[in-house]
């Protein structure tokens, strides 16, 4: 196990102040914490009622629903943002959960999250479909808010702490953070795909980026093959060796002591180095939850009504998507519309419900996205509908959980047609509401899903005349073929949940931890 020296002095770090004025949980002075989170956004959403008064809703995710025992039984705190701009809100205890807020200003709303993140790295990861902005402003305020998150961190962490960072938004904290507190065991999960490197190399801070994310101990990725693209432009842009999972990198004398008789290894080039793993651990969803959700009397009235108001139609096709470009929402439509262009589909018999909720409204790429989609379903209804039949229900907001439990046992066939996608955990929850052994899963070959779920009908969203093939042998399969497909997915969905998902994560960090040289806080020369 690793040592630390004492927290209880002066703040070290920028960022102490904010957290140690706070009271801890049991009521006592400055609070640290053994487990700590980190995400852009809270697992909780601040609700005001009309009265001002003001309450936090914990998120429905699938992160929560992992973390929550784990942060519960392990002194934990969640480290993000509100989600409203100049929001400075004390840390506070939400159900034994210790909620700690990062304030973001509206400038750093837009060129941190809604510029850097979403117009530069999203677009970049997801193969260049729509082109990456590169901006130094963005890229800048990503620099600063990045360490504020770190500082935030490093400040709430106890002696030797376990910090599990999240996602894209917050790729150069794992290095801050290592710079702050030497001591603690890091973890980095990237929730979105990793690109090849002749795509990452675009990037003018490609290397401040791998840097980054090789300040973690353990950095997982949704699929094997993400995780290879990563070892491979480490060993471009820095020849760090690689060995599997296992990459070799150079200890830096400046930051950290080894004071343990398990002396860093020296690599073939003579240096001592730490090993950091990176490697793939799909995420999953709360299976049996949702599982449970779907068998609800309420849940399955509800799921005979949707058929009732959409007129009882042989087959209901089903898509769930954020409205997003990496979605392919608009191969499905072309798809689906040709087939009703040449009468193997008729609008009598199959309905297309799309559900398309609100995304990134303020970043333009998404507008005109919303445009095009929103003028294909127009013209599809109007060519195919009738005074009785709407060939596409198209509803562009969000909805609760138990609603969308009630479209997947509605829905014969659902479709994930992803461009590009690190998991759709929307396939995952299709299957688990499948409690009846029924209905078809069409499912992208470029989302992350298609690695595990085997009996689905996998297709090329590229290939329309594929995607076309694929949808009518889901309209026209058997249910007995159905039942055979259905309950092999729900092998997977059942038995590989989140729950396995975070403790396959957290125990590789643990076993990282244990055979890790033991690191004292504060030192600053190797013994």
């Amino acid at each position: 196990m690793r040592n630390a020296a004492s927290l209880n002095s002066e703040p070290e770090y920028p960022g102490r102040a904010i957290i140690t004025r706070y009271s801890a949980p049991d009521g006592g002075s400055a609070s640290t914490f053994d487990f700590i989170v980190v995400s852009n956004r809270l697992p909780v959403d601040r609700v005001v009622d009309a009265d001002g008064a003001e309450s936090w809703r914990t998120s429905p995710g699938g992160l929560v629903t992992a973390l929550e025992p784990v942060m519960r039984g392990a002194d934990g705190a969640w480290i993000g943002w509100a989600g409203s701009a100049d929001l400075e809100i004390e840390p506070f205890d939400n159900d034994d959960m210790w909620i700690i807020p990062v304030p973001l200003s509206e400038d750093e709303i837009a060129r941190y999250y809604e510029g850097f993140s979403n117009d530069t790295i999203w677009p970049l990861y997801h193969d260049v479909i729509a082109p990456p902005s590169y901006h130094r402003e963005w890229w800048d305020s990503y620099v600063a808010v990045n360490r504020r998150f770190a500082e935030a961190a490093a400040a709430a962490a106890s002696d030797g702490a376990t910090v599990w960072v999240q996602d894209y938004q917050l790729q150069l904290v794992p290095k801050i953070l290592r710079e702050l507190r030497p001591d603690l065991t890091i973890g980095f999960f990237n929730h979105i795909p990793f690109p090849a490197y002749g795509i990452y190399s675009q990037l003018p801070w490609r290397r401040q980026i791998i840097e980054g994310l090789l300040g973690a101990d353990v950095i997982g990725f949704q699929r094997v093959a993400d995780a290879g693209n990563f070892s491979r432009a480490v060993r471009r842009l820095f020849g760090y060796e690689t060995k599997g999972a296992a990459i070799q990198v150079p200890l830096d004398a400046a930051l950290v002591s080894v004071t343990t008789d398990a002396a860093p290894v020296a690599s073939k080039r003579g240096a001592p180095y730490r090993t950091v793993i990176a490697r793939h651990f799909p995420i999953s969803i709360d299976s049996k939850g949702y599982q449970a959700l779907a068998q609800r009397p309420e849940i399955i009235a509800r799921a005979k009504q949707i058929r009732e108001e959409l007129g009882n139609p042989e087959t209901i096709m089903l898509g769930v998507d954020r409205l997003d470009y990496t979605k392919g929402i608009g191969h499905r439509l072309k798809a689906f519309g040709e087939l009703l262009a040449q009468g193997k589909l008729a609008v009598e018999d199959v309905t297309l419900v799309q559900v398309a909720s609100p995304s990134r409204e303020r970043v333009e790429t998404y507008r005109q996205l919303r445009d095009d989609i929103e003028q294909t379903v127009g013209r599809i209804n109007g060519d195919f509908g009738t005074i009785g039949h709407t060939a596409i229900q198209y509803l562009h907001h969000g909805y609760p959980r138990e609603e969308m439990a009630a479209l997947y046992l509605a829905a014969d066939v659902m479709l994930v047609t992803a461009l590009r996608d690190g998991m759709n955990l929307v396939a995952k929850e299709y299957v688990a509401a499948r409690y009846d052994n029924d209905g078809v899963l069409v499912l992208s070959e470029f989302a992350g899903a298609s690695d595990e779920l085997k009996q689905a009908l996998k297709i090329n969203p590229h290939d329309i005349e594929g995607m076309k093939s694929a949808i009518l042998q889901a309209v026209h399969m058997t249910k007995a073929e159905r039942g055979r497909r259905m309950r092999a997915l729900r092998k997977r969905v059942m038995e590989y949940d989140v729950a396995r998902w975070s403790a396959s994560f957290l125990d590789e960090l643990q076993r990282v931890r244990d055979q890790s040289p033991t690191i004292e806080q504060g030192s600053t020369t190797q013994s």
